[in-house]
């Protein structure tokens, strides 16, 4: 397709995925169209944890917007509390303090020029939708509503409030509630876990000493979890069963009411908004239907209970945009968008499996003083199901309030001094350490790989989430999987990571090595079609070139083959002698028929990277 003819790709909605995926897309020269019904940015807190690996994807659309995100952050020595407590007068249940282990504080540092940053989607979202406004190759149109989706010939007809667009590829990044998902009959399968009430609001004088980026709070009236965010502001997150209930009926009322006796006598806030929403553990039936493609929360959505939401959105981005650019920009057969629900599925399905895991296993905790995910997740589904739904909305209402009210009764226990009320404490302060991968995932964050045809053997995924797998990230070449870390050595063009020396055309494979010469001499000659290698001399950039040999297996003469995404297709510990052949016949094999007959350079050292 001509770029300069070419209809811009369009995608509807402009939150995080849809945002990321528009620079991602431009940063590749392609011009894209989003539309986004709301005429001003989110305001109400929803994600808040943007770990390294979207930092790294967010550097790739250009260094400065990931490090003015990753800049919003408070420094990890003021967010690494986590409590459980009765009251706020009275001494904590126990907590977790991520700081609490310097050794693996160190590690975790050296597995990315990044790390996992807290900042609410009320401050992102404006930093994101200023770099649409910036970007000459993104047409922002807010205030859009799309009305309908469909193909006539060769290209995709978008209908909406403001016109009708005409557009070779249409994204879906409209949410939870995705209409454009709703008007393509793609059904949602996974179950309800809760129904999710909150209040964002300032309160300068709430914990003046230590302050836990997480509260999780216990009592007769209320239980939730209260999440501290910049200039003291807080979010505080509790549950309902009906629409009727006060909480969700009339929502400032309540919290005026709730937040006293939840925060403690004397202190001062100020409520900015209030919000409700549907706690699901849910999968589209397919993520791409012809032309139309779903991410993000239009194509999976999780519990907030482990931070997947908004960095799985920027990573379905990540994965779709070079896609697009190889059909788009390089000749690349239309059938290579397959590879987007292939690769991500499996990712999207761990993540939220552990979302779930990490859900339920707060019973450990909260067992001991009755009040139990497990417990709300059975009402919940009692209450959504007949005969209840046949009440009376009034009836209903007031039956919700009432189980929820009794499912909080025992909490009691906690605020008592007797012998059974210091049983149940101690069992919970008990239970509490084994709440880490709840808080700690780099095992995923980092580990996720990609299981397709592009990869030799497939991706390498591991089956279980035990804990060590989640909380624990151990940095190996494993096809699938992300290309590790090196520290690169500071000059001139900025480049920090060995991530940043990838070529990023979706037609070129970097191949990384500690012997260029060597592969190089034994790639010559050897056609790959229309895909370009680049061999790329780890030792020349590396801070630690002895190290960076041993991380990637290169000690040998072996090499590490790597797409424009930074994940590694092929690799081998043993000499280009013996091997060139191997990567040679598996790029004829699996990627030359991806693109059309064209003719790609012949493997070169990239000077320019060394």
């Amino acid at each position: 397709m001509n770029p300069e003819t070419r209809d811009p790709v369009v995608i509807s909605g402009a939150g995080s995925s849809g945002a990321t995926l528009a620079l991602l897309l431009a940063s590749r020269g392609i011009a894209s169209l989003v539309l986004d019904r709301r005429r001003d940015p989110l305001t109400h807190p929803a994600a808040h944890v943007i770990n390294a690996r979207s930092l790294e994807i967010l550097r790739e659309i250009h260094p400065d917007l990931a490090g003015q995100i990753a800049a919003l952050s408070p420094p990890i020595s003021e967010i690494n509390l986590i409590r459980w407590i009765s009251s706020t007068t009275a001494p904590p249940l126990g907590e977790i303090d991520l700081l609490s282990d310097p050794e693996q504080l160190d590690h975790v540092r050296s597995l990315s020029d990044f790390l996992i940053s807290h900042v609410g989607q009320h401050l992102l979202m404006p930093v994101l939708w200023q770099w649409l406004d910036d970007e000459p190759l993104v047409e922002f149109r807010r205030g859009v509503t799309v009305y309908e989706v469909s193909e006539v010939g060769d290209h995709m007809v978008v209908r909406t409030d403001d016109g009708e667009f005409t557009t070779p590829f249409v994204i879906g990044a409209d949410g939870a509630n995705s209409p454009i998902r709703e008007g393509l009959g793609i059904s949602l399968r996974g179950p309800v876990l809760a129904r999710m009430a909150s209040a964002f609001f300032r309160s300068p004088d709430l914990h003046p000493g230590e302050r836990p980026l997480l509260t999780w709070i216990y009592r007769p009236e209320f239980a939730g979890v209260l999440i501290a965010h910049a200039d003291r502001h807080y979010v505080l997150m509790g549950t309902y069963l009906h629409p009727g209930q006060p909480i969700a009926a009339d929502p400032i009322r309540y919290w005026r009411e709730t937040l006293p006796a939840v925060l403690g006598e004397g202190v001062t806030y100020d409520i900015e908004s209030t919000g409700a929403w549907t706690m699901t553990s849910q999968t589209a039936s397919t993520f791409r239907r012809g032309r139309v493609i779903l991410v993000g929360d239009a194509a999976h959505r999780f519990p907030h209970t482990g931070g997947y939401g908004l960095n799985s959105g920027v990573q379905d981005a990540h994965n779709l945009a070079w896609k697009l650019d190889a059909v788009l920009n390089h000749g690349a057969e239309e059938s290579l968008l397959d590879t987007f629900e292939l690769e991500r599925r499996p990712v999207v399905e761990r993540f939220a499996e552990h979302s779930v895991a990490n859900h339920f296993h707060l019973d450990a905790v909260t067992r001991h003083f009755g009040a139990t995910n497990r417990a709300l997740y059975r009402v919940t589904r009692l209450m959504g199901r007949a005969p209840l739904t046949w009440l009376p909305a009034g009836v209903a209402a007031w039956l919700s309030e009432h189980l929820v009210r009794g499912g909080l009764a025992r909490t009691a226990v906690l605020l008592r001094e007797s012998p059974r009320a210091l049983r149940a404490r101690e069992r919970a302060a008990a239970a509490i350490p084994l709440q880490l991968p709840h808080f700690v995932s780099t095992g995923l964050e980092f580990g996720y790989c990609y299981d397709s045809p592009l990869v030799a053997g497939g991706g390498r995924e591991r089956e279980s989430s035990a804990p060590d797998e989640v909380v624990d990230y151990v940095p190996s070449v494993v096809p699938g999987g992300r290309l590790p870390h090196v520290s690169l050595v500071d000059i001139a063009d900025g480049r920090r990571s060995i991530l940043e020396l990838v070529n990023r055309s979706p037609q070129t494979v970097t191949l990384i090595t500690a012997d260029p010469r060597a592969w190089l001499y034994h790639l010559d000659g050897e056609g790959t079609g229309p895909v370009a290698i680049d061999v790329v001399d780890v030792r020349q950039r590396s801070v630690e070139p002895a190290r960076a040999e041993s991380l990637l297996g290169l000690e040998a003469g072996g090499a590490v083959a790597v797409r424009c995404d930074g994940h590694i297709i092929w690799n081998t510990e043993t000499s280009a002698a013996s091997s060139a052949g191997s990567l040679v016949s598996f790029l004829k094999a699996r990627w030359a028929p991806v693109f059309s007959a064209s003719t790609a350079s012949s493997p070169r050292q990239k000077e320019s990277l060394l």
